[in-house]
């Protein structure tokens, strides 16, 4: 019988407890080594312990070398490519891991990029708004224009002179 779903799934124990690891884990450490094998230290280090397996199995006691000259120094070839076999998939895991890094930053570019256009767009049409109202509005000198021609209107009819609109209205 298939178990209902609306029931919380019974966690089920081992004799072997698993151990709890982050998901992420093999990622971060694959990342970590791939950054040190870029690294001059790393270079250092395996130069050294080369020098180091090829002078004590050429130069150290006989009954205690563990790798023949005689052989090629065989272990060292095969110590060697062991690492190498090892470095190649980290190192490529890890720029999987950098693409999708970057991948995530370019989209996260291209949304902001997105933003900043369509801000730019609003402040322009705001401005261009702007612009045509305030070539509605009167400017100072239309308005000192029109204070003259009233003025004139006044002391024109102080005078007793009819003004230019009442010229023409029958009375």
């Amino acid at each position: 019988m298939a178990d209902p779903l609306d029931q919380p799934k019974e966690i089920r124990r081992s004799l072997i407890p698993r151990p709890r690891v982050e998901k992420d884990a093999a990622g971060k450490a694959a990342e970590a080594i791939a950054r040190f094998l870029g690294t001059a230290r790393f270079l250092v280090y395996l130069t050294v312990f080369c020098a180091v397996w090829l002078a004590w199995n050429s130069w150290g006691p006989e009954p205690l070398r563990f790798d023949s000259a005689a052989n090629g120094f065989t272990a060292l070839t095969l110590m060697l490519s062991l690492q190498a076999s090892y470095a190649a998939p980290l190192i490529l895991l890890a720029q999987n891991r950098q693409d999708d890094r970057d991948r995530v930053t370019a989209e996260q570019d291209r949304q902001r990029a997105e933003r900043n256009l369509a801000d730019t767009e609003y402040l322009a049409r705001e401005m261009a708004s702007l612009r045509i109202a305030l070539g509605e509005v009167a400017t100072r000198d239309f308005v000192r224009s029109e204070i003259r021609n009233l003025l004139e209107e006044i002391t024109e009819r102080e005078r007793g002179a009819p003004a230019d609109g009442e010229r023409d209205r029958p009375r």
